[in-house]
């Protein structure tokens, strides 16, 4: 058996340098963002994947991530247990306002990374007589990586959030769009396989996430297994009252019986032991920060996995 997994993080940045005023701004982002907190979340995010390989057996081969700040956050993550310095990094920064990225993590005796890059966007901004403004936002990481002698193409994105009246909706339709161009010629044209996995900022049922699984003649080019799980009322982050599955993991129908790997199904790492201990938030990811005031948790988000059944080769 073996195990894809994507896990937005939440803030994953290295500790601010001391202000030399009081209200200077920080890099992160964080209020009294020090060693001692860039230490424990470290710590809390290598727990989750300690937990999730003693739940089931294994160890992710393939691990997407969002919200990471930096090559050296991940170093020192993949120096920790459980996965003791056996993991291989494809990260590259993006020009994100707020210096967070995507990055793929890799079992190195499974897995051969063949080629990456990554995928950037500019947005003009509108209102603006100077048309050399430009809005950027978090890069898509494209892996080619080699497991068993399959090639799988691995795309990660975070797309651009749901905020002021959801002003980037339109940001997030152009970016499936090109995404959804370059799997139907790797499908279509190459024969390989896909994963795309990411925080989508859309549920599995929204139009544009649907509209990814199709080609232009509407056969059907990729399976969404987290669309039964929403379904079912499963989420694996939360906005008020509100229940979401922004984090997903999408196929193409090739790895649903092919000669290496076979789909088996889809999950949210959901455990207690990673859940926040708060009565009225019972059943919700235990976060680092609320606004302002650090809880001291694990992320915002759970993290999402597939399974795989090995097939002999």
């Amino acid at each position: 058996m073996e195990m894809f997994s994507f896990y937005n993080v939440e803030n994953l940045f290295l500790p601010d340098p001391k202000p030399v005023h009081r209200l200077d701004p920080t890099r992160s982002g964080l209020r009294n963002w020090d060693e001692k907190r860039y230490r424990n979340k470290l710590f809390k995010i290598s727990h989750v994947f300690q937990l999730m390989k003693e739940e089931n057996g294994v160890l992710p081969f393939l691990i997407g991530l969002s919200e990471v700040s930096g090559r050296k956050v991940l170093e020192d993550l993949v120096e920790m247990e459980p996965f003791n310095s056996e993991y291989g990094i494809v990260h590259y920064n993006s020009m994100d306002e707020r210096k967070v990225d995507v990055a793929l993590l890799y079992d190195k005796s499974k897995v051969e990374v063949i080629d990456s890059e990554t995928i950037t966007f500019f947005f003009e901004i509108i209102n603006k007589k100077n048309t050399e403004n430009y809005d950027t936002t978090r890069d898509v990481l494209f892996s080619k990586i080699k497991y068993k002698g399959t090639v799988i193409n691995v795309f990660i994105a975070h797309l651009p959030s749901k905020r002021e009246k959801d002003i980037n909706e339109p940001k997030r339709d152009f970016i499936l769009n090109e995404i959804r161009s370059r799997i139907l010629k790797i499908v279509h044209d190459e024969k390989e396989h896909v994963i795309l996995c990411g925080d989508f900022n859309e549920n599995p049922d929204d139009e544009k996430l649907v509209k990814i699984l199709y080609d232009n003649d509407h056969g059907k080019v990729l399976v969404n297994p987290f669309l039964e799980l929403f379904s079912t009322r499963n989420y694996s982050t939360f906005h008020y009252k509100s229940g979401l599955l922004y984090d997903q993991i999408i196929m193409s129908e090739s790895l649903f019986g092919n000669d290496t790997l076979v789909f088996q199904n889809a999950q949210i790492f959901n455990s207690e032991k990673i859940s926040s201990r708060a009565r009225n938030f019972e059943g919700r990811p235990f976060r680092t920060y609320a606004g302002t005031r650090y809880l001291g948790g694990y992320s915002d988000h759970f993290p999402v996995f597939v399974k795989f059944k090995e097939t002999k080769t």
